[in-house]
């Protein structure tokens, strides 16, 4: 089997999906992730894409070591976020070649459930105390959210850290 294809999905506002080919008709899915930069990551996989078409999905480790060792700048966001979602499509190949979940591939589950949470509020705190008892309705238990109003201006910016003390708003 051989990587026949390196496609990538930029989804608004920030996600990057990458779904990987092959000429056995099998393909898997990664997102390559690093927030608020898609496009870098988009033009990441373009780059690595000569390294893979020909390559065998299963040979995972090869593929990932021959990518990382490949320059003489190794790790950094960009390149370890790239190789996240190509790690994740192959091992997404691997677990349809051998129809197998991929636990089952790295050893077996861990646990038997998982946490979840959902997230309310958007940006703006309208609606949370609503929101929170919605999803208390759905069964669940946790929640992410912001807590606090988008400012109108940033002058409670002080040197990168929250200044309590600054007026926020039009003055």
């Amino acid at each position: 089997m051989k990587i026949t294809a390196l496609k990538t999905f930029l989804v608004a506002p920030r996600w990057l999906f990458l779904k990987i080919e092959t000429d056995e008709g099998l393909s898997g899915w990664g997102e390559p992730v690093l927030e608020g930069h898609a496009e870098t990551l988009a033009a990441k996989i373009a780059e690595l894409t000569d390294f893979l078409v020909g390559a065998n999905p299963l040979n995972i480790e090869d593929i990932w070591q021959m990518l990382y060792r490949n320059g003489c700048y190794r790790g950094g966001p960009v390149l370890m976020s790239a190789l996240s979602g190509i790690d994740m499509a192959l091992w997404d190949i691997k677990g349809r070649y051998h129809d197998a979940p991929v636990h089952a591939l790295l050893g077996g589950p861990v646990r038997d459930k998982v946490r979840s949470y959902c997230w309310i509020g958007g940006d703006r705190p309208d609606n949370l105390i609503a929101g929170a008892q919605e999803l208390l309705a759905r069964g669940f238990d946790a929640c992410k959210m912001n807590i606090c109003e988008e400012p109108a201006n940033r002058r409670h910016l002080r040197h990168g850290r929250y200044d309590r003390g600054a007026p926020v708003g039009p003055t």
